[in-house]
């Protein structure tokens, strides 16, 4: 039977650059969970859906969030861009048109507090002396390095700082903080049903723009984030996650053999075929995504126009995974025809319509943007907003 109640993330960033010296730079993101309406899905047109329609699904069904970050060039009284941007950081994630629960989140993964006994952070650099004792007391959004003294956010474990210099930080900066917030709220659905509403989480499907994967520093979420899965499916929970990736070396592998597969066919690639067949790398070393990845790769062919690259969580890491290893795959395969958009190829509704409230890309909003930036150039790192 399809699931009845379908969850979209998609986010969104814009770095904003000046064009004349000293190119002062800012980075927008935003990003968004919306609920999606399956009874009123099934009145919309696939093939043209009423923009009227389209705005009362919208209307109450949609948690976003907002930030900017200086990044380069930007005068900020009394602090250096590093700092200014890992405080931008905690703050956005405690954003408060949230509620605070991108933050109460981020400690249910990061301290285990699913399981009912939690855990201590485990070590990390500190972004001031740079010792490898840093960490946390039990549930703590803050607290003092053990070495400098000095103060120390959640948000520091995650790694942002490594990345920048005192007075400047990369691009990148925006588009790991955008992955983050992106897990975060998929995870705030999954955490709000599993404290308060199980059955409702068992009826539940969360559908992700982009792969279930966590990349370099940012990586440490991702055991704990298999762990909970898998202690889920052990308890009779089959958290339902699934990820589509509609660009990259997946999607274009696809695009080579999906013609070839018969409708309706599924295929899990192992680590010996990513290396050979996607990557072009040797087989030897670490496995495909062991330290990066919470969900496997799955290439799907569901209609003539319907051939997707699919992420879909095994809790444990498996290195050949099969059907039988996916968390839920009877029901996500179930419900996947139900979701299926006929305006894009290959598109997929929750992705679609979580994208149209996090979309930063339309042209009226980096004309926008770019106004703001220049208006702001000699100012500060903005708070938080819901624009």
């Amino acid at each position: 039977m399809p699931l009845p109640l379908v969850f979209g993330v998609d986010g969104s960033f814009q770095v904003i650059e000046s064009p004349t010296p000293p190119y002062k730079a800012l980075g927008f993101v935003k990003t968004a969970l919306f609920r999606i309406d399956q009874p009123a899905l099934a009145q919309l047109d696939r093939d043209s859906p009423h923009p009227y329609a389209l705005r009362d699904i919208l209307t109450d069904s949609a948690l976003y969030h907002a930030t900017v970050f200086p990044l380069r060039h930007i005068a900020i009284s009394g602090m250096s861009v590093y700092d200014a941007v890992r405080q931008t950081i905690f703050e956005s994630v405690k954003d408060p048109q949230l509620s605070g629960e991108a933050m109460e989140t981020l400690k249910w993964i990061a301290y285990e507090k699913w399981n009912g006994g939690g855990r201590d952070l485990p070590p990390f650099e500190c972004p001031h002396c740079e010792s490898q004792n840093a960490t946390l007391p039990y549930n703590e959004e803050k607290g003092r390095c053990p070495d400098c003294g000095k103060e120390l956010f959640i948000t520091d474990m995650l790694g942002f700082h490594l990345e920048m210099a005192p007075d400047s930080a990369p691009d990148g900066v925006a588009r790991d903080y955008m992955t983050i917030h992106e897990t975060l709220l998929l995870f705030t659905g999954i955490r709000y049903f599993w404290e308060h509403n199980r059955d409702a989480l068992r009826r539940s499907l969360f559908v992700k723009d982009g792969p279930l994967r966590i990349r370099a520093q940012y990586s440490k979420l991702v055991e704990p984030i298999r762990r909970f899965l898998a202690m889920a499916r052990d308890a009779g929970i089959q958290v339902c996650v699934l990820g589509q990736e509609k660009s990259g070396a997946f999607a274009d592998h696809l695009a080579l053999i999906g013609d070839s597969a018969p409708i309706g066919s599924v295929f899990v690639p192992g680590h010996q075929y990513i290396r050979e067949q996607i990557q072009h790398r040797p087989v030897a070393g670490a496995p495909y995504g062991k330290d990066t990845n919470y969900g496997a790769k799955v290439f799907v062919r569901l209609t003539d126009r319907h051939k997707m690259t699919l992420n879909i969580p095994t809790g444990e890491f498996v290195q050949d995974p099969t059907v039988a290893n996916l968390i839920g795959a009877p029901q996500i395969f179930a419900t996947l025809p139900t979701l299926l958009s006929s305006r894009y190829e290959d598109g997929l509704l929750p992705v679609e319509l979580a994208n149209a409230v996090a979309s930063l890309s339309t042209y009226p909003s980096v004309q926008i943007l770019t106004l703001f930036a220049e208006s702001k150039a000699q100012g500060h790192a903005g708070k938080p907003s819901s624009p």
